[in-house]
């Protein structure tokens, strides 16, 4: 019989740092987490020793008081050195939200790929008062409850910049293939893609370091999500392509260095579940769609649990991706409903 422990992900370490402390994952190498307001609060950022400097990956969300803790970070276990350069792994505010203070007031150095920093700088700029009537067709589209739907038209959007530092011109690119120099260690970097486009990850050659971001987590799935920036866009086929092609790089031994929970080893495992997980998804969604029904009307399929107000956007966009992957490959059609919204029916 094949136990529990032998089919799960493993983690050197129970609990996370607190706040304002690190863990040293490797030799040179620091780990850290800051708070997020939201279901998942929190988020991994990880330090480099470079001798007479840091390089820091990821930055968390744009606030006051995630300044406060940087600057306890820097003071405390980043021992007085200087953050000499920023790597951010891909554009969602709690990973490059503080890049631009880092800039503005440190001097760092801001190392990203260019879709990341293309679309921070542009939505950094996009400020909306006013919901874009682009958002509330798509929120009608995809079948979002009308209580839910009326109290977020009511209430001021959300913009990009209320959780993310004003960025400055400049950025050094990184891409697929590049080789690395970070922390006394060569990295390989590979994009992923689907959880955020062109999304860096970083094998190190020098011992079993991966950083993931958070194409890869340990403990929960990346959402994939489509947005009214790109209603008709595939990202699960996108994600699902990324995982296939980095399953190939992993090895059991790599601890891999996750943007949410805990580090993990048994890295294979874990994309290969990620990945069945959401063909299990699929298989489930085929069934359920014998009758039409609207992406919103999928969440018992798709999550078998029930879906509350802090987790409905998230669900609402991870849900659109599956019945958009299934009409974008031929297997659903669809057609619009009275209330605006797009129904599926397989085929």
């Amino acid at each position: 019989m094949v136990s529990v422990a032998d089919v799960t992900p493993r983690t050197p370490w129970e609990e996370p740092p607190a706040m304002g402390d690190a863990i040293e994952v490797a030799e040179g190498v620091l780990w850290m987490r800051l708070p997020l307001p939201m279901k998942l609060d929190h988020v991994n950022v990880y330090a480099f020793d470079e001798g007479d400097s840091w390089t820091v990956v990821d930055t968390g969300m744009s606030s006051n008081k995630t300044r406060r803790i940087w600057t306890e970070l820097m003071a405390g276990p980043l021992g007085g050195k200087p953050v000499g350069r920023v790597v951010v792994t891909h554009h969602h505010p709690d990973h490059i939200g503080n890049a631009g203070w880092f800039q503005s007031d440190h001097g760092a150095e801001l190392v990203t790929t260019r879709t990341a920093w293309l679309f921070a700088r542009m939505l950094t700029l996009d400020v909306q008062e006013e919901w874009p009537q682009e958002t509330l067709a798509y929120y009608r589209s995809a079948g979002m409850d009308p209580e839910v739907y009326a109290v977020r038209r009511a209430e001021r959007p959300f913009n990009f910049s209320d959780t993310v530092y004003p960025m400055p011109l400049g950025f050094t690119r990184v891409q697929q293939g590049d080789v690395f120099r970070m922390g006394g260690r060569d990295w390989d970097v590979h994009m992923g893609n689907g959880h955020a486009p062109e999304h860096a990850t970083f094998w190190s050659r020098d011992d079993n370091l991966v950083l993931t971001g958070d194409q890869v987590l340990s403990s929960i799935s990346p959402n994939i999500g489509v947005y009214a920036t790109e209603p008709e866009a595939d990202p699960l086929a996108e994600w699902l392509e990324a995982c296939e092609r980095l399953a190939a790089l992993a090895r059991p031994e790599h601890l891999a260095l996750g943007g949410h929970k805990l580090p993990f080893t048994r890295l294979p495992l874990r994309m290969r579940q990620l990945i069945d997980n959401h063909h299990g998804a699929l298989e489930r969604l085929m069934e359920f769609l014998d009758t039409p029904k609207s992406a919103a009307e999928c969440f018992p399929t798709l999550f078998k649990r029930s879906i509350g107000p802090a987790e409905y956007g998230l669900a609402l966009v991870e849900a659109v991706a599956h019945v958009n992957h299934l009409y974008q490959t031929g297997q659903v059609s669809r057609e619009r409903r009275a209330d605006e919204a797009w129904v599926y029916q397989r085929l």
